[in-house]
C-alpha cells in the first residue's frame, strides 16, 4: 500500500450543500488554506450523525485555526440538505456538505468501498499546499473525535511553522517539542 501522506489531494468539482445555499466546491478552493476532509458512508444513518455534530461543535475553534472542514459522503448534496433539515444533529452543521455520487473524490482519496459505494470513515488534515498531513481510516462502527483532530492539526500547524521541531505523542498546544538531533538519539 502507498502511503497517502504528503500526496496532493485529488482534483474535483462538485456540488455542496452549506449555511442554507447549493455551492460548487473545487480542488482550487482548498488550496491555501488548512482543510480537514471528513469522509462518511451516507447521511441518515446511525453513526454519521453523531460525528458530524461532534465536529460542528468544533468547527468555530477550528475556524479560528484558519482550517475549513468539508465533510463528503456518496450522496447528493440534495441528500445532504433534506437531512440537514430534518435532523437536529445534522442542523448544527455549519462546514460544507460535499455530495460526491460519482465517487471521484471518495476514490481520490483511497476510501471508496467499491461494493458498497460508499465512504469509508476517512479523516484527512490537508495543508495549505493541498498536501495531505494526516489521514486516519475507521471501521465503519468506530466514531470518530473532532476534538482529537483539533489536536493534530495544531500540532501539524506547529511543526510547519517550526522548522526542525516534532511533537512528541499526545502533544497538546504550549507543551514541549523535541528538536530531533545527534545528541537526542537513545535519550527518550
Amino acid at each position: 500500500m502507498v502511503s497517502i501522506i504528503n500526496q496532493e489531494i485529488p482534483e474535483f468539482k462538485a456540488e455542496a450543500f452549506v449555511n442554507g445555499e447549493f455551492k460548487t466546491i473545487t480542488s482550487d478552493d482548498v488550496k491555501g488554506k488548512w482543510a480537514i476532509f471528513m469522509f462518511y458512508p451516507a447521511d441518515f444513518t446511525f453513526v454519521c450523525p453523531t460525528e458530524l455534530e461532534d465536529m460542528a461543535a468544533q468547527y468555530e475553534e477550528l475556524q479560528g485555526l484558519g482550517v475549513e472542514v468539508y465533510s463528503v459522503s456518496t450522496d447528493t448534496h440534495f441528500t445532504h440538505k433534506a437531512w440537514h433539515d430534518s435532523s437536529e444533529a445534522i442542523g448544527k452543521v455549519k462546514f460544507p456538505m460535499i455530495g460526491d455520487p460519482t465517487g471521484r473524490i471518495t476514490r481520490g482519496f483511497n476510501v471508496m468501498i467499491e461494493e458498497d459505494g460508499l465512504a469509508e470513515r476517512g479523516t484527512f488534515l490537508v495543508d495549505p499546499d493541498g498536501k495531505i498531513q494526516v489521514a486516519e481510516i475507521h471501521a465503519g462502527g468506530i466514531g470518530r473525535s473532532a476534538k482529537d483532530m483539533v489536536r493534530k492539526t495544531k500540532a501539524a500547524q506547529y511543526v510547519r511553522e517550526n522548522d526542525g521541531e516534532v511533537c512528541p505523542a499526545a502533544w497538546e498546544q504550549g507543551q514541549a517539542t523535541l528538536k530531533p538531533s545527534l545528541d537526542l538519539v537513545g535519550k527518550i
